[in-house]
């Protein structure tokens, strides 16, 4: 399957999208949390026994364990088919800060464009291991330059795109 590179239009045409998406994630992980700190005082009050069908509050620790699952498969849904099914890569620690990558080549090398939530267009890029904190200023100069030309000229390693 080929890759997808991305000019910088096309990732900020996607930005409304995924804010959506990562905002619908950002509800899912709060209840996610929220039910968790739940199951967290079941378990202080009664311990191993919170998992017997006797006790009288197994039915609210079996309601949130279901929806805790239910908000993890959902968020694995929206990952795997709203992000990462358009080309667009987390960064370590990506769902946590809001950070998403978009791959696109510069001068020949594949690189990154990086985007964090909050921000209304792209205003950054870096190397492929540069991370967050190795992020440069996407100026107007780049910002044509990237992705323009496809991946010719990125020889046999364009098979080993991050």
């Amino acid at each position: 399957m080929r890759r997808r590179i991305f000019t910088v239009g096309e990732a900020n045409a996607l930005l409304p999208h995924l804010r959506d998406v990562l905002g619908k994630i950002q509800e899912l992980r709060s209840l996610v949390g929220e039910r968790t700190d739940q199951l967290k005082i079941l378990d202080v009050i009664w311990g191993r026994k919170i998992a017997e069908p006797e006790n009288p509050d197994h039915r609210e620790f079996r309601t949130h364990r279901r929806v805790i699952g239910g908000a993890v498969e959902q968020i694995e849904r929206l990952i795997r088919e709203e992000i990462l099914a358009l080309g667009v890569r987390f960064p370590q620690g990506g769902l946590e800060h809001g950070l998403l990558d978009f791959p696109t080549v510069l001068d020949g090398r594949w690189v990154y464009l990086c985007w964090r939530l909050g921000e209304d267009e792209l205003l950054a890029w870096h190397e492929l291991d540069g991370g967050f904190a190795g992020r440069k200023p996407l100026t107007p100069e780049l910002a044509r330059r990237m992705g323009a030309d496809g991946d010719e000229g990125l020889g046999d390693g364009s098979d080993s795109y991050p």
